[in-house]
């Protein structure tokens, strides 16, 4: 959408370091989300808590609580996402903005009822020895999370920028604070109970930016679930990804060799979990460059290309176009990949500082160094998939997503069985054989580029 790379054009054009930085630091926060910030705050949660909450063994099951609930939310909305995202940007291109609000209505509440029958049954039966609080707020943060993800498909491409970094900072700021307020007399329950109003009041918040950019006369519709409205491609690569980028925790968590029971039927993995979750912190330069990149230069000659394409112009200038945005799409991809090699470098060399500094034995640098590599390439392979989407080469990012779950299985597993030493390199291997797959495809597109355009039409 063209709201967010409209206002970071603005910002670039002041041709200042403050009109730079703050143009990069509201990608890094558009483009990271609500996942990278929970990170830090389910963190900074777990330190402050270290002697206040007891026994010490329920921060860590409140931290296992909240990714669970980030797995499940993330791969659950990952069907609808991307199509829901397709449906909005149809809408627009038709002019038919008052049909946006009443199916975002609906497609919330559809997903909100999903959240609670689908976690009603776990709650009840599979977490005996907890509380009802406890039991209560595994569903509503669920179906929060989920509802939360399905509101993220708007932020890029709302004009309000400003907005969009106070909701963070507020709701960010609440999640902390209330857990610090309800940990001592509630204990873990009263650190999820923070965790789960924190992100109700960035959920409001972002449901208030949402009703201030669209309106309707309509409350509610569900245009969305007739035949063709939603992709079924662009349904199945949101959840190819979203489970292929998770998989290899689950594996971890419930291999006998290296996940551990921690509450109800949750498991995590000591050795794999703090290591590929610290690592996740070094994707947002490259996810802020990401989304400059191919939000500024690519988009704006990608836009010329296919205009000029159904205006009629000349051959010489629709080349022209053509080959600007072949070298924006590839500089972009280049960038990605440079800015994500200096946080790889970073990492490597301040790796053990920052163990010793949350409290992690240095034991972790290998498997660390690892995993920041996955995710680089991770980085990589979004901004590859991007420029896919744009080219509407929506077969390709199936078969790259369905390569990217397949490998980091199979992977994974290797990994798992040759022991400990080659633990993160199934992840990072399933990475680097889909994003080398996917340079391969888009180099393939882009040089049959005006055949597809014009021949297939």
């Amino acid at each position: 959408m063209a709201g967010i790379g409209f206002e970071l054009r603005k910002l670039l054009k002041k041709q200042t370091y403050a009109g730079v930085l703050q143009a990069y630091a509201f990608a890094g926060l558009i483009s990271s989300g609500p996942w990278v910030l929970s990170i830090i705050g389910i963190m900074l949660i777990g330190v402050f808590s270290l002697g206040l909450v007891f026994p010490q063994e329920a921060i860590a099951q409140f931290q296992v609580t909240v990714t669970y609930l980030f797995l499940i939310s993330l791969v659950g909305t990952g069907l609808v996402q991307l199509s829901f995202t397709r449906f909005v940007a149809d809408r627009i291109f038709e002019k038919k903005n008052d049909a946006i609000l009443p199916n975002f209505n609906g497609l919330i509440l559809v997903a909100v009822a999903a959240s609670v029958l689908l976690s009603l049954p776990v709650a009840a039966f599979l977490f005996p020895e907890q509380t009802v609080l406890y039991r209560l707020l595994f569903m509503v943060g669920l179906a929060i999370m989920s509802a939360i993800w399905i509101a993220t498909v708007f932020l890029t491409g709302m004009k309000h920028y400003r907005a969009i970094v106070l909701i963070f900072f507020m709701g960010y700021s609440a999640t902390f604070g209330l857990a610090m307020l309800f940990r001592v007399p509630l204990g873990m329950d009263g650190l999820l109970l923070g965790f789960v109003i924190g992100h109700y009041f960035l959920l409001m918040g972002m449901i208030w930016l949402i009703y201030r950019s669209y309106q309707s006369d309509l409350f509610i519709a569900f245009d969305i679930w007739k035949p063709g409205a939603m992709y079924g491609s662009l349904m199945a690569t949101g959840f190819f990804f979203n489970l292929g980028a998770w998989i290899d925790k689950v594996m971890f968590w419930y291999d006998s060799g290296t996940g551990q029971h921690v509450i109800g039927p949750l498991n995590a993995s000591v050795i794999y979990d703090f290591p590929i979750f610290l690592s996740y912190l070094s994707i947002i330069p490259g996810m802020a460059v990401f989304l400059v990149r191919i939000e500024t230069d690519f988009v704006e000659y990608y836009a010329k290309f296919y205009d000029a394409v159904r205006d009629g112009a000349t051959l010489n200038y629709i080349e022209r176009m053509r080959n600007h945005m072949v070298y924006y799409a590839q500089r972009g991809l280049f960038d990605i990949a440079k800015i994500q090699a200096i946080a790889v470098l970073v990492i490597f060399a301040l790796g053990e500082v920052i163990l010793k500094s949350v409290g992690i034995s240095t034991l972790y640098l290998p498997l660390l160094y690892v995993d920041v590599v996955g995710v680089s390439l991770q980085v990589v392979l979004l901004g590859i998939l991007n420029v896919l989407f744009y080219l509407d080469q929506r077969r390709a990012v199936v078969g790259l997503t369905l390569l990217l779950l397949v490998s980091n299985v199979l992977f994974t597993a290797i990994s798992l069985r040759l022991g400990a030493p080659w633990f993160g390199y199934g992840f990072a291997l399933a990475m680097l054989v889909s994003v080398l797959a996917g340079v391969w495809v888009l180099n393939r597109k882009l040089e049959r580029l005006e055949y597809q355009t014009f021949m297939l039409q």
